[in-house]
């Protein structure tokens, strides 16, 4: 994984994520949700994410979100 994370962002654990009754996966960024999985996307997720560590976690649900920062987001 070494050249993915050159500036250490994903060790700070910015991205997490919580399962719902109805196997929905809810992902958040900064406490912020960002993207909703449902049906074989989340069976897919839960799947990768339940034999990897923290790291390799981060790094999935970082890829799962995507491109959406563009720069523009307010800061509270």
């Amino acid at each position: 994984m070494g050249n993915v994370d050159k500036r250490n962002r994903l060790e700070a654990e910015i991205f997490s994520y919580r399962v719902a009754k109805d196997k929905k996966v809810f992902i958040f960024w900064n406490g912020k949700q960002v993207k909703i999985l449902k049906g074989k996307e989340s069976e897919r997720f839960l799947a990768k994410i339940a034999d990897a560590d923290k790291l390799e976690s981060q790094l999935i649900m970082a890829k799962i979100t995507g491109n959406f920062k563009r720069g523009n987001e307010k800061n509270k």
